[in-house]
């Protein structure tokens, strides 16, 4: 991993012989570019200088960072990108509100049962703002979209949409609006960007399809989250390189993609094993820092009925495992990724994301095996929450619960039902005094999950 990467690019390694040796190597500085990629919303390099960065004499190189650990599960709890990087350069921070989304682009804006045709429009995120409110879901994202397309220009919004109307709607509500914008729209003039939809009332950008990590792109993301503090403006950096602590040095940097998360889900087949890599991610790349995963899918599949889908997408393994991985993954910004008309279906389900924290206080790895199982404890005042994933794998994990200390708990539990195997949505919720011995056993369906909340009597 690295750490404090300012004004540099990142390093990869790189087996170039096979043997156990392995070199570094680093994308050079843009020599020539051209306006492009998607919906021309990137600046593409189409030629590179023969140096990998322009720096004074005297200049600042970033942390690298080997981790040792003794243990799977030490690698899961782990701050060392955290720590090594740079401390906080902004003097506020009170107005930093993490918190969870309702997101509309991974569900295709699958609302039912409304007397208006949803899509991008006004009266489907008052549905989706509507919605968080009621479930005290923190904010609602207007995803790609909602400005005029090819344009690159974040002052041309389509005709459907008043974000005024919108941010004065969801401000009655006590919902904020955060807004997705390609990379390219936002950085060609940040400044009155950032001014402008500050002072409408919009408390964030996801800012998207950076996809290099080259000396520009890194200084980007710092001027990126400069000038959106300067706003009070939170980031989440969608289709970016890996965390290496800016989120220390700026806090108002609330989250990353950088990670295969459940989007992926809507164009990749069984062959794209999510299972396996949804018990391997967390000790590698959330070693570098949060992620923003974009679980809560209320559609579920095993390795049978599971398809890839734009317009009514799904979840590899149980429905269980979508609510475990809200415990497991750290998201200070988490996303609901499904329409308020499923998750209106699942009033449990439902509850239970809408309700769980995204900061902790205390985060305990319990147990875990790359690529097989993991169990993490994270602590928020007085209540423990407890997520369990395994592979595809069915598997019994006994958890050691003596963290809990003296007195009386219960643990209201989602578990996979008896049929989950075959019907990955089938769950069971209970509520159960936790034993003397502190030792609980959970029992997860292949592709499984368990999700507890634990509280004293």
């Amino acid at each position: 991993a690295e750490s404090d990467v300012e004004s540099y690019p990142g390093m990869f390694l790189i087996n170039r012989n096979g043997g156990t040796a392995l070199t570094s190597a680093f994308a050079a500085v843009p020599k020539t570019k051209k306006q492009g990629g998607h919906n021309q919303l990137q600046i593409l390099v189409t030629e590179r200088e023969n140096y990998i960065a322009s720096c004074q004499p005297k200049a600042k190189l970033p942390w690298r960072i080997i981790v040792v650990a003794r243990n799977d599960k030490e690698l899961a709890d782990n701050d060392m990108v955290y720590k090594l990087a740079a401390p906080s350069r902004m003097k506020d921070i009170s107005w930093i509100r993490p918190g969870k989304v309702a997101w509309e682009w991974w569900n295709h804006w699958g609302i039912k049962g409304v007397d208006f045709e949803a899509g991008i429009n006004n009266e489907t995120y008052m549905h989706y703002i509507d919605f968080a409110s009621r479930h005290g879901i923190e904010y609602v994202i207007l995803d790609e979209g909602w400005a005029v397309n090819l344009k690159a220009d974040l002052f041309q919004i389509v005709p459907e949409i008043d974000l005024k109307k919108l941010t004065a709607y969801a401000r009655q509500k006590n919902v904020g609006l955060i807004l997705w914008a390609g990379y390219h729209a936002f950085a060609r003039d940040m400044e009155h960007v950032c001014k402008h939809y500050s002072e409408m009332g919009i408390k964030g950008f996801k800012i998207d399809f950076m996809d290099r990590d080259d000396q520009e792109m890194v200084d980007f993301h710092y001027r990126a989250a400069e000038i959106a503090a300067k706003y009070k403006l939170m980031v989440d950096f969608h289709g970016t390189y890996k965390p290496t602590g800016l989120n220390r040095t700026y806090p108002n940097v609330i989250n990353y993609e950088a990670v295969h998360g459940l989007e992926q889900m809507k164009w990749s087949d069984i062959h794209i094993d999510q299972v396996t890599y949804d018990v391997t991610m967390p000790f590698i790349r959330m070693l570098a820092g949060p992620v923003d995963y974009t679980q809560g899918a209320m559609h579920n599949a095993n390795k049978r009925c599971y398809h890839s889908s734009m317009d009514t997408p799904m979840s590899q393994g149980t429905r269980c495992r979508q609510l475990a991985e809200y415990v497991v993954f750290e998201s200070p910004l988490n996303m609901l990724c499904d329409s308020p008309t499923n998750y209106d279906r699942e009033e449990e389900c439902t509850e239970f994301i809408a309700t769980i924290p995204t900061v902790w206080e205390q985060t305990i790895a319990m147990n875990g095996e790359i690529g097989k199982y993991i169990t993490m404890a994270r602590r928020k005042g007085d209540v423990w929450y407890v997520g369990s994933l395994t592979n595809w794998d069915a598997r019994t994990l006994t958890l050691d619960l003596s963290f809990l200390g003296a007195g009386r708990w219960k643990a209201e539990m989602f578990h996979d039902g008896v049929n989950a195997n075959r019907l990955a949505s089938d769950y069971q919720k209970t509520v159960t005094d936790i034993p003397a011995s502190r030792k609980l056993t959970v029992k997860m369906a292949q592709g499984g999950g368990c999700a507890l909340k634990i509280y004293k009597e």
